[in-house]
Parts: C-alpha cells; structure tokens; sequence
C-alpha cells in the first residue's frame, strides 16, 4: 500500500461478500486500522485536502482561520456606510401601485360580483363535498369554487358577504342576508374559510388547506 501521509481515506468496497468499508482520517491511524482488519492487500487510500492541523475536536475541518479571540481572522472589508442610498420622503408620498408596476408586479383588483357570476358560471359542476361536518354539499363546494377564482384569479384574499350573495346566492342554496351568513359562520367555525373584519364589512376568504383539500 502506498505510502501516504496526512489526513487520507481509505475505501473497500466488495458487493459478493456485502462488505463497504469507509476510513478517513490521519494515515498512521487509518493503517493501523486496515491492518487489524486484514485489508492490507485490498482496497485503495488516496490523500484529501484537509490539512490536519484544521481538524476541529468535532472532527470537522474548520475551514476559516481565527483569532485567539475565536473570531475569523478575515471577515471583508469594513463597512461603508457612504456607500448606502439614502431616500427619504414624507411619509405618505409612497406609491406602493406604481412601484408594483415598476416591478413587473400588477396591483390585485377586487372583483365585482357580476364578474364573478360569469366566470362561475363557466365553472364544471363540482362533486359534492364529503365529510362528517358537511351539512349542505353542493353549497359548500361552490363556495369553494367561488373563492378558488376570487384568490387565483383575481389575487385578492376575501369578499364581502354581499359579493357572494350577489354573485352565487342560487349556486349556495338560494342563501342570502341573515341565512347566508349564518352559513359562511358555521363554515368558519369548521375551520373552511377564515372571517376579515375591515370598515363597516366583514371578508371572507379560504383557508389554504382546505381550498387545497379534494372533496
């Protein structure tokens, strides 16, 4: 076996007798090893580039130089802090839309419900859901439709209790005011949608999981 010195490996391998032996570590070590295995006459040793020295008590290489203080020794250049823009302006004076569109981004518009009622109605038929919690089938899986083409296709998170009535009151089990909300309730208290208070209107949105979940 060949000679080497320093931080080496030493791999044999023998698929008919099941046997995949893997040493690394100094050369000295590693041979007496081998030896006491009987491997002397198989198997091969090549050297790696790890110097020894850098060899942490975890047996990991440490691959920066450090300090005695244990800092690395090199961590670039100081700071410039000339070198940072600085913007200001007054508060407010951001434009978030036109920066979206400087970005390629196009600001999320809010969908009128006769759009949604249209683009429902180019929707397949959904199978009704399934499930121990599921009241009205029918009504449940068109609410999830209907929230399906509020979030992809429009990118907006919820609507108003008035959108979807107006847009899906007879896909819903011809449900509205009182009743319809009654419904969306007891669809968020089962953890389906999730309930926005904004201004004078509640929102109602999919949850990810279930919007995500088959029947």
């Amino acid at each position: 076996m060949q000679e080497l010195r320093g931080y080496v490996r030493y791999r044999f391998r023998s698929e008919e007798d099941d046997v995949d032996v893997l040493l690394e570590g100094e050369a000295d070590w590693v041979r007496g090893i081998v030896a006491e295995l009987g491997l002397r006459k198989v198997g091969w040793m090549m050297p790696m580039a790890v110097d020894s020295t850098k060899i942490s008590n975890s047996g990991l290489a440490a691959d920066i130089e450090s300090t005695p203080s244990g800092k690395p020794k090199d961590m670039g250049p100081e700071p410039d802090p000339s070198r940072i823009p600085v913007i200001r302006r007054p508060i407010g004076e951001l434009d978030l839309v036109a920066k979206l569109v400087e970005v390629g981004l196009e600001q999320p518009t809010r969908p009128t419900s006769d759009e949604l009622r249209d683009q429902l109605a180019e929707v397949e038929e959904p199978h009704p859901a399934q499930g121990p919690m599921v009241k009205d089938p029918m009504a449940e899986s068109w609410l999830k439709e209907l929230l399906r083409l509020v979030v992809r296709k429009h990118g907006v998170t919820a609507i108003s209790t008035e959108t979807i009535a107006l847009a899906a009151s007879d896909y819903l089990g011809d449900r509205e005011g009182l009743e319809l909300e009654l419904f969306l309730e007891s669809m968020f208290r089962a953890g389906k949608i999730v309930k926005v208070h904004g201004g004078g209107a509640t929102g109602w949105g999919p949850s990810p999981a279930w919007l995500a979940s088959g029947l």
